[in-house]
Parts: structure tokens; sequence; C-alpha cells
């Protein structure tokens, strides 16, 4: 149960910040409100809260990353779907969350075009998700303590590169709360579905074909 848990605060405060860092009266103007520093802080508390996490749940905080760890052996079947539901509702609460700290304030949603979003979305959970498998379960890298820091970096520069594409969530269960947050329309939400999936299914599948030695 434990490791539930942690899945929660991890995925409640990664949520949490990024609804805070871009809803209006957010850190600037970046990408939907965003602002310039919004990436940092996203990526600064991510990296914290893997460090606190990793050693329970394995800190995955993202519906992708646990399919990535799924398909990669690493994750047992029947802690898969738990993990999913304790990610997407940590999402939805943290939402909710930042919608009273802000006084539930008009938020625009912004403008995605499907393909590019699709693709740069794909392209980045794809690069998070390997990243993780690299740094966290090859034999090469075991023990290291750098893990949490590479992963924090990916998901800050994808959120420098692409935010103004796609939001940059990277995540089903940020998509989800961008959703409730108002910083992304409804409509749009297939587009993380597929290319968060698609990018969770093929980095564990590069990774076997890297590694194929282990």
């Amino acid at each position: 149960m434990k490791k539930y848990f942690v899945e929660f605060i991890g995925t409640f405060f990664l949520v949490f910040t990024i609804g805070n860092v871009v809803v209006v009266p957010g850190a600037g103007l970046f990408a939907s409100g965003a602002g310039l520093f919004a990436p940092l802080a996203i990526g600064a508390v991510l990296t914290a809260m893997i460090y606190a996490g990793a050693h329970i749940s394995g800190a995955h905080y993202n519906p992708a990353v646990t399919m990535a760890f799924w398909f990669r052996g690493k994750m047992k079947s029947g802690d898969v779907f738990p993990y999913m539901v304790t990610q997407v509702v940590a999402g939805v609460l943290a939402a909710l969350a930042v919608m009273l700290v802000k006084g539930a304030p008009e938020t625009l949603p912004m403008e995605i075009s499907p393909l590019p979003a699709l693709i740069a979305e794909t392209l980045f959970t794809f690069a998070l998700c390997l990243v993780i498998l690299e740094v966290s379960t090859s034999k090469a890298t075991q023990g290291n303590s750098y893990y949490g820091i590479a992963i924090g970096l990916t998901v800050m520069g994808g959120a420098y590169a692409v935010g103004s594409i796609s939001g940059g969530a990277f995540n089903p269960a940020v998509a989800v709360g961008m959703i409730i947050m108002g910083i992304v329309d409804p409509s749009s939400i297939w587009i993380y579905l597929c290319a968060n999936s698609i990018g969770g299914f093929f980095a564990p599948a590069i990774y076997k074909l890297i590694h194929s030695d282990e």
C-alpha cells in the first residue's frame, strides 16, 4: 500500500507545481501563461520527488512510465492498473487543489495543432521513458546517484523545447490535470493518450534492442 501512497504524493506535487506555475497568476509569460522559469520549477520538483520515492515505489508518477517498466519486465502485472489509477487520481486532485489556491481563475486553453503536438508528445515521452529505463534499470548504471537529476532534466528540457506546441505533458496524469485546470481543451485528450502510450511502448522496445545482452 505504501508504494501507491508514494506514487500519489509524487504525482500530486508534480501536477500541483505545474498548475501553480502555469495557471495565471503564474510565473510570468511563457507558453499558455507559463513562466520562463516554469520548466525549472517542474524539473526541480520532479527530481526531488524521484529521490524521495524511488526506493519505495520506483517513483514513476506517470502511467506511461509504468507501462514502460511493465514492458521492460520490471513491474508486476498486478501493480500496473493500481499504479495508473493512483497517478490519474492524484493528477485530478492536484488540479482541483490548484483551482482552489488560484481562486478558480478563467484560463484560456492553449491552441494545439494535433499533428505537431502528437509528434512532440510522442518523442519526448519516448525520451523520458528511455532515460528512466537507462538510469534506473540498466546493469551498467546500477547504484548510480544521478538518476533523479537525469529524469528531471529530461522533463525540463522537453518542457522548454515543446511546451509551446503541446503543453509539455509527457504524462497522461499530467494531461488530465491540465484539462481540469483549463490549460488545454478536453478535446485534445486523445493526443496525450495516444502519444504517451506510443512513447511508453517503444522506449522499452528500443531499450531491449540496445541491451540485447542483458
